[in-house]
């Protein structure tokens, strides 16, 4: 069992098909409906957590303006395509989570990136907090603007260790859960990922950081033969366990220094810098973990995105999505705001594009 979460409650069908409903809706709107659609699907007041360079909203009027209103410019025939709908109550505090793709024609530059007159999917994990009716009270949502300049051809980075390509729906077809699952199937899996990164943590990276110890530490009881490791542009997907060592976890653990001790030593490390999950659900064979930031660490090792070490902290705004498949876990979605990371690093991805188009 985890603490805080309760696999006996769960928003309902209907307010799962209602709340998926009206961000579809939000999605397809036309301008002159923009504000009622977003009007329909939060509190006035809500707090919306956009990924870099959209950061903070507060407020619907804010997220119109700054979020969707421009995204909706960019490209008017917006579609949401949801691959994971999933949801659950952690610290009584009800959820629904979301993987997809937003697809459009981009018609107008869309923060400074180049229009294509293409179509463009921009990649998205969400996770709102919703209240009792269904309104949505704090959204957090992580675009993948990076991903987005790299469709555009104005990749401002090294190339990604990883595959670059569109994340596929999950392996069993099974992702959008407008039905509540079984509770206890809902608690095993939420179960499993957190034993899965109790090994994670209390992996030993000053003495035994290497590409053997890691594909060989306890991690490996609980990956599927043949999972999947789908990363954010700029590292990219990878299969197998020896694929995301290779392609992800050695690299960065690598170049981000992070606290040491046992689960609940780094736990604990965490918070006092700020950082730590807001949502740890099941349901059924899905379970999320997220943080804004989740993940503490110093950049004191040099090599991932091709940069140097800056010896400075690092804050990252991440949500995990995973497919507990066959006993284990199969697949995992990984949304990372990379363009917040990276301005941590010294670089701004943005800035950087507009001066190679300037010239």
């Amino acid at each position: 069992m985890v603490p805080d979460f309760d696999p006996h409650s769960s928003p309902s069908e209907k307010l799962r098909k209602l709340v998926h409903a009206r961000l579809v809706n939000l999605a397809e709107a036309s301008d002159d409906r923009l504000a009622d659609a977003i009007a329909a699907v939060a509190r006035v007041d809500a707090k919306w957590r956009v990924a870099h360079p959209i950061n903070h909203c507060a407020g619907n009027a804010e997220a119109l303006a700054l979020a969707f209103g421009p995204l909706k410019r960019a490209l008017p025939d917006l579609e949401r395509r949801d691959v994971i709908f999933v949801g659950g109550t952690y610290q009584g505090r009800h959820y629904l989570a979301a993987v997809g793709h937003y697809c459009g024609t981009m018609r107008r530059d869309w923060l400074g990136i180049p229009a294509t007159n293409r179509p463009i999917y921009l990649r998205y994990g969400e996770v709102y907090e919703i209240d009792p009716e269904g309104a949505v009270v704090q959204a957090n949502l992580l675009w993948d603007v990076l991903d987005v300049m790299r469709q555009a051809g104005v990749w401002p980075i090294a190339q990604p260790l990883g595959s670059a390509e569109m994340w596929p729906a999950p392996v069993t077809a099974d992702g959008v859960r407008f039905d509540l699952s079984d509770p206890s199937q809902s608690d095993d899996s939420i179960t499993q990922t957190i034993a899965m990164h109790r090994t994670l943590a209390e992996f030993n990276d000053i003495t035994r950081l290497n590409r053997e110890s890691l594909i060989d530490m306890p991690q490996k009881e609980h990956w599927h033969p043949k999972m999947m490791w789908y990363g954010p542009a700029g590292i990219g997907t990878t299969r197998g366990l020896d694929g995301f060592v290779d392609g992800h976890q050695l690299p960065f653990r690598i170049a981000f220094h992070r606290p040491q001790g046992t689960f609940e030593e780094v736990q604990a490390e965490r918070a006092r810098n700020g950082a730590g999950h807001y949502i740890r659900i099941g349901d059924g064979p899905y379970s999320v973990t997220g943080g804004w930031p989740s993940v503490y660490a110093v950049h004191a090792g040099g090599g991932f995105c091709g940069l140097p070490p800056t010896g400075k902290p690092v804050f990252m705004r991440v949500m995990d999505f995973y497919l507990h498949h066959e006993g284990l876990i199969r697949e995992n979605w990984v949304p990372l705001d990379m363009l917040d990371l990276m301005m941590q690093m010294g670089v701004d991805a943005l800035a950087r594009m507009r001066e190679v188009l300037r010239r």
